[in-house]
């Protein structure tokens, strides 16, 4: 069994938006054999890109799995959405990857939404490659590229290949491990290449590259450096295994260079994936912990006769019930089996296993370490939580999932459809954690907040369309936060005597600022009562109130967050004490305690890039400041300028026509999530004055 693992690549495939990862994934299963024709983006035909969404917009939107093989391999592959807005889609991807292909356009190298996905890979240690595509786009530029990985990434790229000719002139590559060129014929796109030997001029070029390539191989095999330092003879693969080693332990990246559109490249990149990226048996053993012993952990290897341990990182939802995508790590999953939710103390039934192949679905008896599989049956699994067998259980660490940061006000068409808006918005919270729903009990409105407003209007097409549900929706707005600036003290006393039984409830807290650590929540806890002031069985419900009082604001009714909490004194009542009675006692005591510490308003704060022709960088940069964005970095590249600044989300609104007007349409932004930092007071005033 262990020599069939050794044969498994689970991989995901990420990059900037328009990078080409889309198009790399479709080369991959027509090579691969899975598909018999080329889908393309630009004709809406991709297999990955299934949803009628996708292919009208021509971008993904929801990562895509599907499993193909290669020279006796099976490669599970996942392809992962570019777009910000949907960044949530490869973080729980990548969180259950063993190694990743990162796609770069050749004429931009790295872009904003490259670092981000690099440092989600980077947070779950995920080995890496990189593929230099687009060669043959006008301005492509392959040492440029490679440059802007070692700077902007502080990667340590390793080419394994390097590029013949760019733009109009790019006609394939010279393999610096077999010391040969490939030619590809434009007319003979997608079929085998033509071996030739290098060029005369790049010869010199190329002997460097491979002797740099040797080099950082060297420095992770010892037999390699003996070989290296005595200047004797090594075959490739002595050097490939000494670039795996290094790919392995995350301290270089080969670097591999195409045109995926051309169908250059494809065949080498599924050859790396084999050589360089890791099998399940390859990657660290996971630990998790002992429901209920929070410090008592337990190892898990990929051991398919070891206890069924697995993750479910992502909900999918069709009239046939709900699709679990999850990672089996340990141990074998069949149908019918009776498993434990560890997360929420919950038993599963598996009905149905199935392989995916996008929106495909191959049913399957078994499940076994190493697979990702697509489960039907679980009833109250979420995105994150770890499954096992009731004798065996362990908690692996869950996903963490960014913040929202805009919103909007949604509501049925008719009172008739309330009822199935309701039920359309739990699905969605479901399927996706970066989405959120609340009703305001003040305005009658409910309240969605996503990633951005890319990614509500598409939720929006989904309720729509896919859902049927007529609906209203307001503008989008930005989804402010609240905290509290000092400490303070509250008190909450919930008494009510209705003529029988009454209700009593008495709380004293203290509220004070707190940033949360890696893994804490943006509330935190801590218990202080003595002496039985409040039986131990009220306890969870004042926190529940808290955290329902948390939820609705003081200020504007925005989430108030990074606070600590102390539960310092109260009392009960023998007869008339309930649950109910303190978890209103503890909404009061919070209310009143954050009303006295100084509460303040939180904007979101984005992370921007603009690549602007340097002509119109003066116009963009004066823009840019009257929107009360800090500038942290500018770049020069060829006859653009690059800046990298921080601004604030709510001066963003329309930018995108704002960019095109002030410079003939010739400059783009992108943008991402970056922190929420305390707002100007005068402006706070004006935002609460039009709360919802």
């Amino acid at each position: 069994m262990n020599s069939e693992l050794t044969k498994i690549r689970n991989i995901g495939i990420m990059a900037h938006i328009d990078a080409g990862k889309t198009t790399v994934t479709e080369r991959i299963l027509y090579f691969t054999g899975k598909t018999h024709k080329i889908g393309e983006v630009h004709d809406g035909t991709t297999v990955m890109d299934y949803l009628i969404e996708e292919q009208q917009r021509g971008i993904t939107i929801t990562s895509a799995a599907t499993t193909c093989p290669w020279k006796g391999y099976t490669i599970n592959l996942i392809d992962t959405p570019g777009h910000v807005d949907f960044t949530v889609e490869v973080e729980r991807s990548l969180c259950i990857l063993d190694g990743a292909v990162a796609v770069f356009d050749a004429s931009e190298g790295v872009q904003a939404q490259s670092e981000t996905v690099w440092r989600q890979a980077q947070k779950y240690q995920v080995p890496c490659i990189c593929f230099i595509n687009k060669m043959d786009k006008v301005g492509a530029d392959f040492e440029m590229s490679v440059k802007s990985l070692r700077d902007r990434l502080l990667a340590n790229p390793v080419p394994v290949q390097l590029p013949l000719g760019a733009d109009s002139s790019f006609r394939g590559f010279i393999d610096l491990l077999e010391m040969k060129a490939l030619i590809f014929q434009q007319e003979k796109v997608g079929s085998n290449c033509e071996i030739e030997e290098i060029p005369t001029e790049m010869r010199a070029d190329a002997e460097q590259a491979r002797h740099d390539m040797i080099e950082k191989a060297a420095e992770f095999d010892d037999k390699l450096m003996e070989k290296y330092i005595h200047d004797e003879p090594m075959t490739n693969e002595e050097i490939v295994t000494g670039l795996r080693a290094g790919t392995l332990a995350g301290k270089l990246q080969p670097v591999l260079c195409g045109a995926a559109l051309q169908s250059i490249g494809s065949r080498k990149l599924l050859d790396a994936i084999i050589a360089y990226l890791p099998s399940p048996l390859d990657c660290p053993v996971i630990h998790g912990r002992v429901p209920g012993k929070a410090d008592k952990t337990v190892e898990c290897s990929c051991d398919p006769d070891g206890p069924l341990v697995a993750m479910a990182f992502k909900i999918t939802s069709d009239q046939h019930g709900d699709l679990t995508y999850t990672r089996i790590y340990s141990g074998t999953l069949s149908t019918n089996t009776k498993i434990l939710n560890s997360s929420r103390d919950r038993k599963e039934n598996v009905s149905k296993i199935y392989q995916m192949h996008a929106d495909d679905r191959i049913a399957r008896p078994k499940a076994r370490a190493g697979d990702i599989v697509a489960l039907v049956g679980l009833k109250h699994t979420l995105t994150g939580d770890t499954l096992c067998l009731p004798k065996n259980p362990i908690v692996l660490d869950s996903i963490e999932f960014p913040e929202q940061v805009i919103s909007l006000s949604i509501e049925p068409g008719s009172a008739g459809e309330r009822q199935k808006l309701a039920e359309a918005l739990e699905v969605l919270k479901r399927e996706d954690p970066s989405f959120s729903a609340k009703y305001n009990e003040e305005t009658g409105q409910t309240i969605i907040s996503g990633m951005g407003e890319l990614h509500l209007e598409i939720l929006q097409h989904k309720i729509t369309r896919d859902m049927k549900v007529d609906v209203l929706v307001g503008r989008p707005r930005v989804a402010y936060k609240e905290t509290i600036s000092k400490k303070a003290q509250g008190e909450g006393k919930f008494i009510r005597q209705t003529g029988g039984r009454g209700q009593f409830g008495h709380v004293i807290i203290l509220v004070e600022p707190n940033k949360p650590e890696p893994g804490q929540g943006h509330l935190v806890f801590e218990n202080k009562i003595v002496s039985g002031a409040i039986p131990k069985e009220y306890i969870p419900a004042v926190i529940t109130g808290i955290t329902d009082a948390a939820s609705n604001g003081i200020l504007g009714g925005f989430p108030v967050i990074d606070l600590k909490i102390t539960l310092l004194d109260g009392s009960f009542h023998a007869v008339d004490s309930s649950d109910i009675a303190f978890q209103q006692a503890g909404a009061l005591a919070f209310n009143n305690a954050v009303k006295m510490a100084g509460p303040i308003l939180l904007e979101p704060i984005m992370s921007l890039q603009v690549v602007t022709p340097e002509q119109f960088y003066g116009v963009v940069q004066g823009d840019l400041s009257r929107k009360r964005a800090v500038i942290n970095h500018t770049d020069q590249r060829g006859k653009f300028r690059i800046i990298d600044a921080c601004v604030p989300l709510g001066e963003m609104f329309g930018y995108a026509s704002d960019l095109r007007g002030s410079t003939q349409g010739r400059a783009s932004y992108t943008m991402e999530p970056n922190k929420y930092e305390p707002m100007p007071e005068q402006l706070s005033k004006k935002v609460l004055e039009t709360a919802y």
